[in-house]
């Protein structure tokens, strides 16, 4: 069995890590973050590269690849702490083509799939719902008792929530009428977990590698700090979390393309681990970092706020544990 990356796969991985890392620099992030605004002209190059498509079916306008090519790119995504509507616009194309009828399909993933009319999606959080990237889309999936329904953003009332990431929007949206999706949006859910567990990957990642830099750099009593035990034994620590959840959150993808039965198991394993590393290496980054890393000018924090946030997203750890003890019959 290979566990690698294809040839296609490592494109894309290469190809959106260079991408990103040209688009997004920190001092980009920061200029973003703190505008909170979503650079319109980056987004229409990510749309050219084919992203917003890539796991939706090529009848349906997209690129037909997976879960895992997916994954790949939201862990790019996440390592760059790139302000993008990206996930919004995924879990809202997810929504409408596991559980749309067919009508609702062809009117609404053709433009999910080109960037071109995005999609939102609301997402169950940590203390109360939430709709991510809702302003400027053309379609809204909301909750609707077990399922969703599909909404006009001129029909509903978005309230834009002040929350400590603000490299992502996130909104309060209350709506009373909507066009119900009659199919089953857990599926849909499920896989929204996965590409967000490779998002909190991928911040993990890049906290790591800050603070490995930094241990390599910085010198106490004439020896880089990483040559003493507390702090290499701390940064041994970052690296189990983040390859742990790695490899939990790739099987998952594996699972959404390949064995779907064992999707929910495998969804909540990885969401509940990616969670809680991500909140643990950013917050090991810090002390890694001692007084500069609590200071506003180190890009660090956008990590640490990155990786809370959307660690409550989609299900708090708890949560996701509770049900894997569940589907495991505990």
């Amino acid at each position: 069995m290979n566990f690698d990356f294809n040839d296609e796969q490592r494109e894309i991985k290469s190809t959106a890590r260079e991408f990103l890392a040209s688009r997004f620099p920190p001092e980009r992030v920061r200029e973003l973050a703190e505008s909170r605004t979503y650079d319109e002209g980056l987004w229409a190059e990510i749309c050219e590269l084919g992203w917003p498509g890539i796991a939706i079916a090529e009848r349906h306008g997209g690129q037909g690849l997976g879960v895992v090519e997916l994954v790949i790119l939201e862990e790019e995504l996440g390592y760059a702490c790139a302000p993008t509507p990206f996930l919004g616009n995924a879990y809202g194309g997810a929504l409408i083509e596991e559980a749309g009828s067919d009508e609702q399909r062809a009117s609404w993933l053709p433009g999910i799939a080109s960037g071109g009319a995005r999609g939102a999606a609301e997402v169950d959080a940590d203390p109360e719902p939430l709709v991510v990237d809702a302003e400027g889309a053309s379609i809204l999936a909301l909750a609707e008792g077990e399922g969703a329904k599909l909404v006009d953003p001129g029909d509903a009332r978005l309230e834009r929530l002040d929350l400590i990431d603000t490299t992502r929007a996130c909104f309060r949206v209350a709506a009373e009428d909507g066009e119900p999706l009659p199919g089953d949006a857990f599926p849909a859910a499920n896989r929204a977990a996965v590409a967000l567990s490779a998002e909190l990957v991928g911040v993990a990642q890049r906290a790591l590698d800050m603070a490995v830099d930094y241990a390599k750099e910085r010198e106490q009593f004439g020896r880089p700090i990483g040559a003493y035990q507390a702090v290499s034994h701390r940064l041994a620590e970052m690296l189990w979390d983040v390859e742990e959840a790695r490899s939990l959150t790739y099987y998952a993808g594996w699972c959404a393309d390949a064995e779907p039965d064992s999707l929910p198991l495998a969804a909540s394993m990885a969401k509940a681990r990616a969670s809680d590393a991500a909140a643990s290496v950013t917050h090991n980054a810090l002390q890694t970092f001692g007084g500069i890393g609590f200071t506003w000018e180190h890009d660090l924090h956008f990590l640490l706020k990155r990786a809370r946030v959307a660690g409550r997203m989609l299900g708090a750890p708890r949560a996701h544990r509770e049900r894997v003890a569940a589907l495991a019959g505990l």
